[in-house]
């Protein structure tokens, strides 16, 4: 078997990341120590305030809390001094992210099949069959719901064919062309009306059965007792 593509091992692994940051932002990064630091502030509006004590000189809070938020968030704000205080902080920095561990595990695990890569000719030839049987599935579907409503058709033509005739068999058209006596009265649909009845259609069926079949258990379990 052959081994698994990288292709998705080096958008996870750290080994093979490269660094986010932009080559001209890097070359800023390079060239801040090297500059002189600034020491006058760009504004004097607190300066002026401190001066005339007015409570002091004031802090940009927004400043302060994006910086805490971006070290909160930021793993390469984990100092130091603050990891060799705590042995629980760098245990907890040292383990791996659960996510991670089990996206690398599936990636690199050795019976792991490639991702498929059809060439052309595979790929048409798999795209043949598939459609071949999509096209064998549709006619049986086709097939199977034409026998349904055949059988359906002529079950309604029956039960329209009985709801016209008498007791006899005759209809009203063939009860005059034979000259018959008397009118047909209740006798017509008699035997429509008999063909529609429902009495003892669960006879032969359990009566776990005589509740519609639903996905969630009913409120009142089934009376075990229960008798006719």
């Amino acid at each position: 078997m052959k081994a698994p593509s990288t292709a998705l091992l080096r958008t996870f692994s750290p080994l093979w990341q490269t660094q986010a940051t932009p080559w001209t932002a890097r070359s800023c990064v390079q060239r801040l120590p090297q500059q002189q630091p600034q020491c006058a502030n760009f504004s004097t509006t607190r300066s002026n305030m401190a001066r005339k004590g007015r409570g002091g000189e004031k802090r940009d809070m927004r400043i302060s809390e994006s910086s805490m938020l971006a070290q909160s968030r930021h793993p390469s704000f984990r100092t130091k001094k603050r990891l060799e205080k705590n042995p629980e902080n760098q245990r907890s920095a040292n383990l791996p992210i659960p996510s991670i561990a089990l996206i690398r595990y599936h990636l690199q695990h050795p019976l792991t099949p490639r991702p498929l890569r059809f060439s052309r000719n595979r790929s048409l030839r798999h795209w043949t069959i598939h459609r071949a049987w999509r096209l064998y599935q549709s006619q049986l579907h086709t097939a199977r719901e034409r026998e349904l409503e055949r059988q359906y058709n002529s079950m309604a033509s029956a039960c329209e064919a009985l709801r016209l005739i008498d007791n006899h068999g005759l209809t009203a058209e063939e009860r005059g062309q034979l000259g018959a006596d008397g009118e047909p009265g209740k006798e017509m649909g008699r035997l429509f009306r008999i063909a529609m009845r429902k009495d003892g259609v669960w006879d032969g069926v359990p009566i776990e059965y005589a509740r519609i079949q639903t996905e969630t258990p009913p409120r009142e379990g089934f009376n075990e007792g229960w008798t006719r």
